[in-house]
């Protein structure tokens, strides 16, 4: 049960928000999720997609576990410190989730192996860290015409948003180019509070549930921003930018271009 407004709501499926039939259900057991970099955001997304039963899973990550890295990587354990990142948390989720197929990429994102990966998935989550890793993912998606969330996250600050190629806002409608190097720093550099990433990595999920199962509203066309120092979410709205590069009514982006050939995970 859940209490909204102090009116009891039953949660059943088809009573309560928007039920799960035999329609949905094959959609989830046929969908096909990509999560490129396997660390603080995509940790929590690949567990909970697998829970969910989602058909596929394809983890792209070439880094190897770190101490750093376990208190925000939730997949990974001490004993994984220097193992392949992608390799472990393909293990671990067959393990847990027999009837969920793992694909493993372990191996670098880059304009030479992104446009053969891409169109196999359904849906792709962005969970790398440094800023040309972002742009990469965003012009992919784009212009292989997969949707995709978006994410970020910095000390105790997360934003998220997700992309229909075409028909939403893209991150260069908001960035049209990158920042110089080292203007934006990294995660190892700015700090991650383990639970944010979390936070931000579930909402994430969420966003491939609801556009495989083709149910709720995408954010699409929205910035969604959390401050945790504060616990203050807030949203800003988003428009596509008729002068885009990549996806505006002239763009000169057309091919996926060599930003940097790197895939980090998010911290």
């Amino acid at each position: 049960m859940l209490l909204k407004f102090g009116v009891e709501m039953d949660t059943e499926a088809g009573r309560f928000g928007q039920g799960i039939g035999p329609e949905e259900k094959e959609r989830l057991r046929r969908g096909r999720v990509l999560i490129v970099g396997v660390g603080g955001l995509g940790s929590p997304v690949a567990l909970h997609l697998a829970s969910a039963g989602i058909g596929t899973l394809g983890l792209i990550d070439f880094d190897t576990v770190d101490l750093s890295n376990l208190h925000r990587q939730i997949i990974y354990r001490t004993p994984d410190i220097g193992r392949p990142k992608a390799a472990v948390a393909a293990a671990r989720l067959r393990a847990a989730y027999p009837n969920v197929s793992v694909e493993c990429f372990q191996e670098r994102l880059s304009p030479a192996n992104l446009p053969d990966i891409f169109p196999q998935y359904d849906f792709i989550i962005d969970g790398t860290d440094r800023i040309v890793s972002k742009y990469l993912v965003n012009d992919g998606a784009v212009l292989c015409g997969v949707p995709f969330s978006h994410a970020g996250v910095s000390g105790f600050h997360g934003q998220t948003m997700t992309v229909v190629p075409r028909q939403s806002a893209c991150f260069r409608c908001l960035f049209p180019v990158p920042p110089p190097e080292g203007e934006i720093p990294s995660c190892q550099e700015a700090g991650i509070i383990g639970a944010l990433a979390g936070s931000i990595g579930l909402l994430q999920a969420v966003e491939a549930l609801k556009s495989v199962l083709r149910i709720g509203t995408l954010l699409t066309n929205r910035m969604l921003i959390y401050d945790a120092l504060q616990e203050h979410w807030r949203t800003v709205q988003l428009s596509r930018d008729r002068q885009c590069p990549l996806c505006g009514e002239q763009p000169s982006i057309r091919r996926i271009a060599s930003i940097e050939s790197v895939n980090e995970d998010c911290g």
